[in-house]
């Protein structure tokens, strides 16, 4: 769906995305009665579980037996599911987007956050009195409930101190300072840091949790400073690259790290420079790195004359695993920089934009730019071809 910026949205209270964006976004909740009248879900607890039975699936089964809790990890057997107790257990399944293609038309409703910052759609499914206990987030996330009742709430306390020695990040205090039961449809946003508790309160309680990624500083410099070390080769430095000292003198201490050697270090060090595109092209490659547990499955090995005649009866679609940004007129595939050229960044924008891109009834000349581009990527499994 596009969206656009005076459109009032049922999904956001009926307010505007840029309403929403500046009054919500990151600052404070929002309840929302609704957000998707008759929403029920896009699967049943079985599914779920099947799903989570599958070996390349992240899932965790989360059970509090009075004040303890434990958690086991996927991939998991029927037989796990048929041994858990009647109430006070959850089943989270992460990425359910890559798998289902439902849950990527649900993520497209929330267009209005870039897809930069789109982490994932976890689904939770929980009996009565199943959650995950008290916590904080640092990320924010859009809570809408599909079938049953969940009772949440929320605090905006300091103390977030945690329960010692519990396999799971939860508050050993929680002060309560607002409380809602959702239904199906319901949706409550709820900005990072923000602490919340979510109860299921029946027996068939199913949780669509919309994630959206914030990078913490030390993860960033860490990651962008390992791109560097990839990407800028000494050839690109101003100054000779080698530690040089031919008045070198004589130390009292040979083991000493002396103030000189210190100092030239430290002149060394301010001669790596970046720039704006360096940073572009790190962001564009690491948000849309693959997570390490996802694999793709190559697709039919059609050769790049027989991939031209399929875009002329077959559109091509984002793998449901894929993520596609861009930045200006450079694009990145996960975590891979692609050679785009100008008479193709604008279909190229659109297939980022919509994750979907009609090639039927394009010209020949289109078919084959797109092929020049996409081929290889198709071979590997992270483009479809789509009636």
């Amino acid at each position: 769906m596009n969206i656009t910026h005076n459109q009032p949205l049922q999904l956001l209270n009926n307010f505007t995305p840029a309403h929403f964006l500046a009054e919500y976004w990151q600052k404070k909740p929002l309840l929302i009665r609704q957000a998707i009248p008759n929403f029920k879900g896009l699967m049943s607890p079985n599914e779920l579980a099947g799903l989570a039975c599958e070996d390349d699936v992240q899932a965790r089964i989360i059970k509090q037996k009075k004040d303890k809790w434990s958690v086991q990890n996927s991939p998991f057997v029927e037989s796990d599911f048929t041994k858990l107790p009647a109430k006070d257990w959850t089943l989270l399944v992460q990425s359910v987007n890559h798998y289902l293609p439902e849950a990527a038309d649900l993520l497209s409703q929330f267009n209005f956050i870039p897809h930069a910052r789109l982490d994932d759609l976890m689904v939770s499914y929980a009996p009565t009195g199943g959650g995950v206990g008290a916590h904080v987030d640092s990320y924010d996330v859009f809570l809408l409930q599909g079938s049953g009742k969940r009772n949440w709430k929320i605090s905006t306390q300091t103390d977030l101190s945690l329960i010692e020695d519990a396999p799971l990040r939860i508050l050993k205090h929680f002060e309560t300072e607002q409380e809602w039961t959702l239904e199906a449809g319901d949706m409550l946003y709820l900005p990072p840091q923000i602490a919340h508790w979510g109860v299921s309160m029946s027996d068939d309680c199913m949780t669509y949790s919309i994630g959206f990624r914030a990078p913490k500083t030390q993860e960033l410099m860490h990651e962008f400073l390992s791109y560097l070390q990839d990407n800028i080769g000494a050839d690109s430095l101003s100054v000779d690259s080698l530690y040089r000292d031919p008045d070198l003198g004589l130390q009292n201490h040979p083991a000493e790290i002396s103030e000189g050697m210190i100092k030239q270090v430290s002149e060394m060090l301010t001669k790596i420079t970046w720039n704006k595109q360096h940073v572009a092209d790190f962001l564009g490659q690491y948000l849309t790195e693959p997570k390490p547990d996802i694999v793709f499955e190559p697709s039919r090995k059609f050769s790049k004359n027989e991939f031209i005649k399929q875009l002329a009866i077959k559109n091509v679609a984002l793998n449901l695993k894929s993520q596609l940004l861009f930045a200006s007129e450079q694009f990145y595939l996960n975590g891979e920089k692609l050679a785009v050229p100008t008479q193709l960044i604008a279909c190229m924008r659109d297939l980022a934009d919509k994750r979907y891109l009609i090639t039927t009834g394009q010209q020949t000349n289109i078919h084959a730019d797109v092929a020049d581009v996409l081929h290889e990527h198709y071979l590997a499994g992270f483009i479809d071809l789509k009636a």
